[in-house]
């Protein structure tokens, strides 16, 4: 018979005899040492791995952050680019010059628009409270453009005459308005930039609204007093808050004014002489006592303009747009102070 060589027990410490003390073979405990060292390497090698992986996240994010924000800066270059060559004072709307570039994947595209072509609430709701606004034109102008934009009756009579409120110098309260009240004050001077319009009560709504300014300005003014609405420049909603213009009648003058290629600010664009010629009395459609309803609503100032500049700067995939009011004369041009805006 083969004999088979006992396991090597591990021997009872002093005072450990007897049936409290079990002896372990030696060379299980090595197998459970050896286990455990695995073990702690594995754990080791996961912590190493986690924090390589999560330094490498952090250098792509900063990598990538640098890239965007160096992309984000050239957009914002071109799109300066566009303004200074839109305020030239021989560019005009239709110049090919506001479209071009200075490398690759850089480019800047401006527009030019005449300011005048949007409503002047400082000079709208000034004529009503000095009473120059005798046949409420001015007032039924207002209300009609918020009824355009989908405001309610009721609405728009608050929201204007919380507007009036917040303008005129006293402490009267129009029958809709609203003066002094527990956390509302009033300025009671005209509106000094359009996001005070957020803060007349009434107008949170219709600000909140995506693009709520844009055929809205303080800056039409070639010359003090001067506000009326240029025909030449004014959108779709302005001209149907116009006295007696329809959508026919609006469609029809907008398709006229874009010329062939259907497009604002081309080279076919039409253009208008003033206002007290046959062409524009025409092209809007109205009859003579029609269009004599739209006296000092509408003018044009050839020899004079206030133009909007919005030039949109890309570099890569980044986008970047800069909006501006410039005052141009023959031969000069007067950036309007307060109006540059990154978009």
């Amino acid at each position: 018979m083969i004999k088979r060589k006992p396991a090597v027990t591990e021997e009872a410490p002093p005072g450990k005899v007897g049936r409290d003390f079990v002896p372990v073979p030696k060379r299980r405990r090595f197998r459970r040492a050896r286990g455990a060292a695995i073990l702690l390497s594995l754990w080791a090698l996961f912590l190493l791995s986690a924090m390589i992986i999560s330094w490498a996240l952090d250098i792509g994010a900063k990598v990538t952050n640098s890239g965007y924000a160096n992309r984000s800066l050239e957009a914002v270059a071109m799109a300066c680019s566009g303004v200074d060559v839109a305020m030239h004072p021989m560019v005009l709307p239709n110049s090919p010059v506001l479209r071009g570039g200075l490398g690759p994947g850089q480019s800047y595209e401006a527009h030019i628009t005449g300011e005048a072509g949007r409503l002047n609430l400082n000079w709208l709701v000034q004529a009503i409270i000095t009473g120059q606004d005798q046949n409420l034109s001015r007032r039924e102008l207002l209300r009609k453009f918020l009824e355009v934009k989908g405001i309610d009756l009721n609405d728009r009579e608050r929201m204007i005459d919380c507007l009036i409120d917040w303008i005129d110098p006293d402490n009267l309260v129009q029958i809709n308005g609203a003066e002094d009240e527990p956390g509302y004050k009033p300025a009671n001077k005209p509106l000094a930039n359009l996001e005070d319009l957020k803060r007349v009560r009434g107008w949170d709504e219709f600000t909140s609204r995506p693009g709520w300014d844009e055929d809205l300005t303080l800056k039409s003014e070639a010359q003090p007093g001067q506000g009326a609405i240029d025909v030449r420049w004014a959108s779709r909603d302005v001209l149907l808050s116009l006295p007696g213009m329809t959508e026919g009648l609006v469609d029809r003058f907008l398709a006229l004014r874009r010329g062939p290629d259907g497009e604002e600010g081309t080279e076919d664009d039409v253009t208008f002489k003033d206002r007290q010629d046959p062409p524009i009395q025409v092209a809007l459609g109205l009859l003579p006592a029609q269009f004599n309803q739209l006296n000092g609503l509408i003018s044009q100032n050839n020899q004079a303009e206030v133009l909007r500049i919005v030039s949109r700067g890309k570099s890569g995939a980044v986008t970047r747009t800069v909006r501006v009011v410039v005052r141009k004369a023959p031969g000069a041009i007067q950036l309007i102070p307060g109006t540059w805006k990154e978009l």
